[in-house]
């Protein structure tokens, strides 16, 4: 029994040897070298003097990093949650449509999704536009006058975070579509026999139930939201970038721009860190609330 034990573990090491291996080199090692740079001030290519914690210091007094931090904490109040909620209603309305028809809303819904991130810029540039974006029949008579949003930094991330709940939807509404295909229509029909009203066969039985579907939702979307930059840099081109700042993007201007490898490393590294501890929190958080 002991040889056979030995073996089998034997075996399993043999198997995920592979995958150990690319993890190690593709993640683990970047990262041990992204820690390293950033107690170094290299520029982005070659090697620099080792400077200690000379990086952290300034991190901690730069405005333009706590700028860069308040703005994507804000883009992903505005993204996370919100968007999590729009996708579950659209799953429970499409879910309850049938055949061809919910085949084409469905395709609708997740059309977005799948176009290159120029083409959404390009598409909601045009949308926006302050001479002829159609938006702009629905902002002139609120507010008296077109705005050009993508120039006035109070618009600008409610704006990016919208196109984003736009782009990003199609993926989570699969994901709830698939979690309420899986309960059972007897359930349902039981609530109803009862005389459980529409809302509360939602709140006893589908809420409950597609939970573990919701948690995973919003974990995907607080870690890519965490991680934006694609919009927000391409909308602030030629416009107000350090008020629209966000930490990818800071990373980007530093590294590649200012050809501070250094100093762009140690952002990287903050950003990691608020990566990991925020969805921690919210994991933590989540199966509270699962638990009970």
């Amino acid at each position: 029994m002991l040889k056979s034990r030995r073996n089998e573990i034997l075996v399993a090491m043999v198997l995920i040897a592979p995958f150990v291996a690319v993890y190690g080199w593709l993640f683990i090692y970047p990262t041990i070298q992204m820690v390293r740079l950033s107690f170094t001030n290299a520029p982005l290519i070659g090697a620099g003097d080792w400077i200690g914690i000379d990086n952290y210091v300034r991190l901690f007094t730069d405005r333009i990093f706590k700028t860069a931090v308040w703005n994507t904490l804000y883009f992903v109040i505005l993204t996370v949650i919100p968007g999590t909620a729009v996708a579950l209603v659209i799953a429970l309305m499409v879910s309850r449509l049938r055949g061809w028809l919910q085949a084409i809303v469905l395709a609708a819904f997740f059309l977005p999704f799948i176009l290159p991130v120029t083409v959404v810029y390009l598409i909601w540039w045009w949308v926006f536009d302050p001479q002829f974006g159609i938006a702009q029949y629905i902002i002139e008579p609120i507010v008296g006058q077109p705005v050009s949003v993508w120039r006035r930094p109070d618009w600008f991330l409610p704006m990016a975070a919208l196109v984003t709940v736009w782009w990003t939807n199609g993926f989570s509404i699969l994901l709830f579509l698939a979690g309420l295909r899986n309960i059972s229509s007897e359930i349902y029909e039981a609530a109803a026999l009862d005389g459980a009203s529409r809302w509360q066969r939602f709140r006893r039985i589908t809420w409950p139930l597609i939970w573990p579907v919701t948690a995973l939702c919003l974990t995907i979307q607080l870690i890519l939201q965490l991680k934006i930059f694609d919009q927000v840099y391409l909308f602030s081109l030629g416009g107000r970038t350090n008020t629209t700042m966000v930490l990818v993007q800071y990373i980007y201007e530093q590294a590649f721009v200012h050809n501070k490898g250094g100093y762009g490393a140690t952002i990287a590294v903050a950003l990691f860190v608020i990566v990991v501890a925020v969805s921690v929190l919210q994991y933590q958080a989540l199966r509270a609330r699962g638990a009970r």
